[in-house]
């Protein structure tokens, strides 16, 4: 399809075109990827003008992408302007694709001062090069468990995007859009910005005060305010899990109400949500950390090992072991974690 020629947007002008970037991990996800470097061009299209330019860089001459797909790289880790913006792409295996090389080239491109970005996982890097102490940060909403107990110096927040000085994060997706509308706003003006937005089809720009997940009510399909307040109480009490009968008297009613609350909407009953809430967590935190079966059993709520791997052999047919040992990460021997 021909694109008809375009009148060009005035924009707020900005010495030169800025460069941004784009460090791209093995496994990276696309869509958060696309969704930061197509506002950039949209963005000079619209402007009839060159105002952001981008470079790929990484280990190697290439990447490959969680779906697949390949991408040749500009440059490797070389030494960048210090107007220039870094946006490390994350996504599957994160720990394991943060190598050595990529912590240490971060790390000096952080000492020069650099503004630098982690697009969905990509924040995990950030925090392990020791770049988001003491900041504001997000995350994808599955990696937040992992996250939260390995960066405990890092302020976690679900929001779908932080701005935190010269570090940013994306929570994963399409937050990326958001991020960067949010910065060619600042850059070139609330008009570039809205007309980047609408020729991507982008009818509602998200803030940082927005929140990356669905409300309770509309993740479980149903709208009832206590089953909803009860929910938030569970997710929130993970650690050390509320009983039912506290649950109940929380939010006004009998534990017996409470049951048949649990089996109407969502046929199981409070314990058996609960209790699938807790090996979520479980789940996240064996695949996403090196944390011990021993820790991952108490930080979810479970008095010992042996009970929390009966409850998670029922739920997922596999044994915690068995679960990390299938995700390359090693374990502890058994015989440690009896007690």
């Amino acid at each position: 399809m021909t694109l008809a020629p375009r009148k060009a947007i005035q924009t707020e002008k900005r010495a030169g075109p800025r460069r941004f970037v784009f460090l791209l991990l093995d496994k990276f996800t696309m869509v958060n990827f696309a969704g930061a470097i197509e506002p950039l061009r949209i963005a000079n299209r619209a402007a009839g003008e060159a105002l952001y330019t981008w470079r790929l860089c990484g280990e190697g001459p290439e990447k490959t992408c969680s779906n697949g797909a390949t991408f040749r790289l500009d440059i490797g880790l070389d030494e960048l302007d210090r107007e220039d913006t870094i946006l490390v792409c994350g996504g599957l295996d994160i720990q394991r694709m943060t190598t050595k090389p990529v912590l240490n080239w971060l790390r000096r491109e952080a000492r020069r001062g650099l503004t630098i970005g982690g697009l969905c996982t990509g924040a995990h890097s950030l925090a392990k090069a020791g770049l988001l102490e003491g900041k504001k940060a997000t995350i994808h909403w599955e990696n937040q468990d992992g996250f939260a107990e390995e960066f405990s110096e890092v302020k976690l927040t679900k929001s779908v995007y932080v701005m935190d000085g010269n570090r940013w994060t994306t929570a994963g997706g399409i937050s990326s859009i958001d991020l960067m509308l949010k910065v060619i706003a600042a850059d070139h003006g609330e008009d570039l910005a809205n007309t980047v937005a609408d020729q991507m089809i982008y009818s509602t720009i998200r803030t940082d005060q927005d929140t990356q997940r669905l409300s309770i009510p509309t993740r479980i399909g149903v709208r009832h305010p206590k089953l909803s307040q009860v929910i938030q109480m569970m997710e929130g009490n993970i650690e050390d899990p509320m009983s039912p009968a506290d649950l109940a008297e929380e939010v006004g009613m009998s534990t017996r109400q409470l049951e048949r609350l649990f089996r109407r909407y969502l046929n199981r009953s409070p314990k058996g949500y609960y209790m699938e809430l807790r090996l979520q967590k479980a789940r996240n935190l064996l695949m996403q950390t090196d944390m011990s079966v021993i820790n991952v059993a108490l930080a979810c709520g479970f008095a010992s090992p042996s009970h929390f791997s009966k409850c998670y052999r029922s739920h997922y047919n596999t044994t915690p072991y068995r679960e990390r040992g299938s995700q390359g990460i090693p374990s502890l021997p058994v015989a440690r974690l009896s007690i």
